[in-house]
């Protein structure tokens, strides 16, 4: 288990403790009326949503139903074929070189000999290619500069101890946190992971969710994740944006995961169900069924 960083500049993680968004003129990301098709096929439709700066946000729903698409429309890779997106107050192409992702996770084998800490500088430098060029106080300066960043980062992820090892030899959530340290270096504004907790173990799914929602908290990032099994992101959500037949359902976990609503959202009968643990399960949709735990402080 990878213990958990104690950073006073991150403290304060707890559902509601999150960056006030009426501090910014813009949401983070908003789409109105918005149509997503892809290969040809209409993939979701009339889609309204608003992430705010400073929220963490899950997107949820079976397989299929356009999760990773809508990622993609947001970062400015996939257009509308109908209705307006905004994304830090400007249009998705724009705003990417604001963004930090997390694409769906990769294996790395155990022979990769890539320094953690090089995995995390590919996020300010990965771009460049080509010979050397002779080294100008410029030049050094901003090396300086990088260095101090992918230092500073890796320390906010809570990765210092071992991000000079190869991360072929590091566990999955040890190279998670490296990861996510690469796609934070550019101290981006909206931060988006496509299945961040895939493969992880229970215990590093918690510290990973943890992770996310003191950056979310201390940095008023706005967090933007898809997930399968929500159960450790729900102590620290301010919303879901759950995805079904080709529709999207917006706000709190305590409203939209009810048997009303997403029976209406499935077109067909759908039931939550409380365990004697405090977890909810959706039972009747097209997948199996998928398990949602109640927000800290809810009974």
């Amino acid at each position: 288990m990878i213990a958990e960083r104690n950073d006073e500049s991150l403290s304060g993680s707890s559902a509601g403790s999150h960056v006030d968004p009426a501090t910014h003129q813009e949401p983070a990301v908003a789409l109105s009326a918005a149509t997503i098709t892809r290969a040809g096929q209409q993939v979701l439709a009339d889609v309204e949503l608003t992430v705010s700066h400073g929220e963490f946000v899950a997107v949820l729903g079976p397989n299929g139903a356009g999760k990773s698409t809508l990622m993609l429309t947001i970062l400015g890779l996939l257009p509308l074929a109908a209705g307006q997106a905004s994304v830090l107050g400007t249009e998705p192409v724009a705003a990417r070189p604001r963004v930090g992702y997390l694409p769906q996770r990769r294996a790395f084998d155990e022979s990769t000999r890539v320094r953690g800490v090089d995995v995390v500088s590919l996020g300010l430098d990965g771009a460049r290619w080509g010979l050397p060029v002779p080294i100008s106080p410029a030049a050094r300066a901003r090396r300086r500069d990088v260095r101090r960043r992918v230092r500073e980062t890796i320390e906010l992820v809570g990765a210092s101890e071992y991000a000079q090892r190869p991360i072929g030899e590091l566990s999955g959530g040890e190279q998670q946190r490296l990861l996510i340290a690469q796609a934070l270096v550019r101290d981006p504004e909206l931060l988006i992971l496509d299945e961040p907790l895939d493969s992880l173990d229970l215990p590093n799914q918690a510290e990973i969710a943890a992770l996310l929602d003191r950056i979310c908290t201390g940095r008023g990032v706005a967090v933007l994740l898809v997930a399968h099994d929500v159960n450790p992101l729900i102590g620290y959500l301010d919303r879901v944006i759950y995805l079904a037949h080709g529709r999207a359902l917006e706000g709190p976990v305590e409203e939209v995961i009810t048997s009303e609503k997403l029976s209406d959202l499935y077109g067909a009968p759908v039931e939550v169900l409380r365990t004697t643990q405090g977890r909810l399960v959706v039972v009747g949709t097209p997948d199996a069924p998928h398990h949602h735990g109640p927000r800290h402080g809810h009974p």
